[in-house]
């Protein structure tokens, strides 16, 4: 701010301060020719005719003069009041943060039109385009939490492009956790802390990506919470992503976490296997990757094998494309020989993280596998891909953790031992008779590895 704009924020401070002051004569002695003179960092500089105006103010009306001026900023400024004999008056040149170029650090394809929404993300999707339509105004802080590679920064960035869209003049920055860190780290080796904290300030949206990652550091938490609050506090949007919810970052400060519950939380969760087939569809559509023609089940068998990692299941896709590209030239189809010749040994994401295999994992990988529930597992529905899901369960139950035929059939809807039997011998002619089946029974393999 120079000191034309100064003086005009200075008269509309004086305009609110004579409005609380009864006896006008009181504002007349104390504010006669006063100025604000200078803002630097989170100081406002304050100069008075008298020893007594000075005395006066710094005693009595400081607070008043500080809520005053952050009614007329937006901005919580200390004031520091001196006599005009000890003032040298220089021109205030525009802030450091008002002469950087402005950069919003969004991923511009990441869009509302370009996120497959499914049931696994349909009410993170929604909240999120409804805070970009009023922001500041609905969820405040919005918190989408979540798995990695399953969708939220892509979420993240579709809110900034929105508002930039339609707001051109919003002020909208992206940023991780780990770039916070950086920047805040560089700012205290530089002692630029204010300027820091003023830049992140200035923001009418911000986006702040994985803050689990400030977890433990006390330091940081604490510029954060302030960030926080002061943005809150105007109506600022602000929108944070997470791997978990905000009760389970236990290092971070409770009065942070606090203040994320306080608006609205979403989970999105690993995509069902119809949304990662649509996700492959439409990464297809959006870019000429291939003159090749991609045969439906190839993507089905993508889809399935790589549904619980979008990041995964476009590197599969990919990976797909350069092989055929480079190795199979002479084919103008990809089928799912050569899938599965592109995709062996790519390593599929687990599933299950425990040590300790037990015949509930088993049922539970199985069932997540085939799109089912345990308990269908155990039902009497006798429906194809639901029989063939309690054979394979099954047989993996006798085989990787030697469970006896009847306990098995115990566990699966009370089943007689021959049935058992029965349904683990189908499994191991299908094993040798049956590639796809093989595949799946591997696919299953290493998800409970």
């Amino acid at each position: 701010m120079n000191l034309s704009k100064l003086s005009t924020v200075w008269g509309e401070v004086l305009q609110i301060v004579q409005d609380q002051l009864t006896d006008n004569s009181v504002f007349d002695a104390l504010f006669q020719n006063s100025k604000l003179y200078k803002v630097d960092g989170d100081t406002a500089y304050i100069s008075v005719q008298t020893r007594f105006a000075k005395e006066l103010l710094n005693e009595r009306y400081l607070q008043i003069i500080e809520k005053a001026l952050e009614d007329v900023t937006t901005y919580n400024y200390s004031c520091k009041i001196s006599m005009e004999s000890e003032v040298n008056y220089v021109e205030t040149t525009m802030s450091e943060i008002d002469q950087q170029t402005y950069v919003s650090n969004l991923i511009p394809n990441y869009t509302f039109e370009n996120f497959v929404v499914g049931p696994s993300n349909q009410e993170a999707q929604s909240a999120a385009l409804t805070t970009a339509l009023d922001p500041g105004n609905f969820y405040n802080p919005l918190f989408i939490y979540g798995k990695s590679g399953i969708g939220k920064t892509h979420l993240l960035h579709a809110i900034g492009n929105y508002l930039l869209k339609t707001n051109p003049n919003k002020r909208v920055y992206y940023v991780s956790s780990a770039e916070f860190l950086d920047e805040y780290v560089n700012a205290i080796r530089s002692s630029q802390i204010d300027e820091f904290k003023e830049s992140f300030k200035q923001n009418d949206i911000l986006l702040i990506d994985d803050i689990q990652f400030l977890s433990g550091k006390d330091k940081i938490t604490e510029t954060f919470f302030h960030i926080f609050n002061h943005l809150v506090t105007r109506h600022k949007q602000i929108v944070i992503t997470s791997d978990r919810a905000p009760n389970e970052l236990k290092k971070l400060e409770e009065r942070l976490v606090s203040r994320f519950a306080s608006g609205l939380s979403v989970q999105i969760t690993a995509p069902e296997y119809e949304t990662s087939l649509e996700i492959l569809k439409k990464k297809i559509e959006g870019q000429t990757i291939s003159t090749k023609t991609i045969k439906e089940d190839v993507l089905s068998y993508i889809a399935l094998k790589y549904s619980k990692d979008i990041r995964q299941l476009e590197g599969a896709l990919n990976r797909l494309m350069f092989y055929a590209e480079s190795f199979k030239k002479q084919s103008k189809v990809i089928d799912l020989t050569i899938a599965q010749e592109a995709l062996k040994g790519l390593v599929v994401t687990p599933i299950q993280q425990a040590d300790t295999l037990t015949v509930e994992k088993i049922k539970m990988t199985v069932a997540d596998y085939y799109k089912l529930s345990t308990s269908q597992l155990s039902s009497s529905v006798r429906v194809s891909n639901i029989s063939t899901a309690r054979h394979i369960a099954m047989y993996l139950c006798r085989t990787l953790l030697d469970t006896p035929f009847t306990k098995i059939g115990d566990e699966f809807g009370g089943r007689d031992h021959s049935t058992v039997i029965n349904a683990c011998e189908k499994v191991e002619k299908l094993l040798k008779t049956d590639p796809n089946f093989k595949q799946a029974v591997e696919d299953i393999k290493i998800l409970l590895r």
